[in-house]
Parts: structure tokens; C-alpha cells; sequence
């Protein structure tokens, strides 16, 4: 995989140029997500009030979730419809990253309630689908905080690795929430990049599969493995 600054470039020229991997570009936005893929939504409950949604969609979209979970995004910037990053991921015991996910944003919500974006998979991500960062407001004033995805794998080294995957998988879900969580609980957010406790509060699970195989688009894998450590897990 590319790691030079000269290949990032010339990767993410080409990913700016390509087309996104699946027709349904935009459908993590709906409450209907599309047939023929793995559906997951997750959320989790992180407070109440207006300066708790401000401080979590800030974070949010500012990529925290990723920089929250090991991820590099290359070039970094707030989420802007779209845009083309490469997240860039190093496994445990490797200095360079060594594996480059192209993805493209394709929507971004920032209205008094809702504050939060997607970004949909290009050609050379191991799967092929999209997922949903958003945090929102209720009529009472409570704050959620959901990722939605839909997706089915497109490589076959994630098909081949599926294993391997599902500990990727559910480690990616429960470090953006605590990522999350945590930046909300902290008078300042946590600095990207640092490693987050897991929340306490109360988790929300719904997980529909059409198609074996994917799961969270940042690291491949099957969904619905419920479960934040520390909080309550409940079925939706």
C-alpha cells in the first residue's frame, strides 16, 4: 500500500477522479437503508442540551470518530460534501500505515437538531457501501449520537480474512463511541488520536443483514456485535 507522500498523492488523485463503488449514493440519509447489503445502526446516549450536541458535532465532524480510532484522513479537513479523503490505518507494531481506505463524502447535516455527515466507498476500499456519523437532538432535549451503514465486502482479502475482520469490525464501533462519548464528557474534546475509556451510558443496537459478509466501512467485518463495555446494550 502506498505510504510516500508522492503514492498518497497520486492516490488520491485518482481517487477524486473515480466514481463511487454502489448506485445508492445518499441512502444512509433515509430511515429505509437499501436492499442487498448488511445494515447496521448504532447509537448512544450522550447527554442533553444544546451545547452538548454543538460540542459533539463539532467533533464529529471534524473526522473525530476516525482520528478517534487509529485513523489517519489524509487530506485532513472538516467533512465537506464531496470531499475525497484516504483514511489511512497502521496496524498494531507497524510504523508506516498499510492500508489507504478511499472514500468521498457525500452528504453533511448542520441544522439546529442534527449535525453530522456519510461518506460513501471509491474504488480500492475493501468494501462497497456507505456509513452515517450523526448526532441529534430529540423533542425532549436528549442527545444521541448513531452511525449507519450499509455494505458488502469487495475484496477478497477482507472476504478471506473474515474472521480477523469481525475483531476489526466490532473494535471500530466501540472506539467511535467512546470516542464520541468522550470528547462530550471532557470540557474540551479529546485530542485526536487519543485513546478514549468507553462510555457509560446506554447503547441502542439494530442490525439487518441482506448479504453476508461487511460490516463498519473503516475496518471490514460482519455487523451487529452488540455491546458498549461499561454501558447497556438494549435492542431497537
Amino acid at each position: 500500500m502506498p505510504t510516500s507522500p508522492t503514492a498518497l498523492h497520486r492516490r488520491l488523485l485518482a481517487a477524486r477522479a473515480a466514481a463511487p463503488t454502489y448506485p445508492e449514493v445518499g441512502a444512509s440519509r433515509g430511515a429505509r437503508l437499501p436492499a442487498g447489503y448488511a445494515q447496521l445502526r448504532r447509537r448512544i446516549h450522550l447527554g442533553h442540551g444544546p451545547d452538548v450536541l454543538e460540542r459533539a458535532g463539532r467533533y464529529v465532524l471534524g473526522w473525530g470518530c476516525q482520528l478517534g480510532s487509529g485513523f489517519a484522513v489524509h487530506p485532513y479537513a472538516p467533512a465537506e460534501e464531496g470531499a475525497t479523503v484516504l483514511l489511512r490505518l497502521s496496524p498494531p507494531g507497524l510504523r508506516r500505515p498499510r492500508l489507504v481506505i478511499p472514500c468521498r463524502v457525500v452528504w453533511t447535516v448542520d441544522e439546529p437538531d442534527r449535525i453530522g455527515f456519510a461518506y460513501g466507498t471509491l474504488p480500492g476500499h475493501p468494501e462497497c457501501g456507505e456509513e452515517a456519523f450523526l448526532v441529534s437532538m430529540d423533542a425532549s432535549g436528549e442527545v444521541w449520537f448513531e452511525v449507519t451503514a450499509f455494505a458488502r465486502l469487495a475484496s477478497w482479502y477482507a472476504r478471506l480474512g473474515r474472521p480477523v475482520a469481525v475483531l476489526c469490525q466490532y473494535l471500530a464501533i466501540e472506539r467511535y463511541l467512546a470516542a464520541v462519548a468522550t470528547a462530550v464528557s471532557s470540557v474540551a474534546a479529546v485530542p485526536p488520536g487519543a485513546a478514549a475509556p468507553a462510555p457509560g451510558g446506554t447503547a441502542e443496537v439494530e442490525t439487518a443483514q441482506d448479504s453476508p459478509g461487511p460490516g463498519v466501512l473503516g475496518a471490514p467485518g460482519v455487523p451487529g456485535v452488540p455491546g458498549v463495555p461499561g454501558g447497556r446494550t438494549a435492542a431497537r
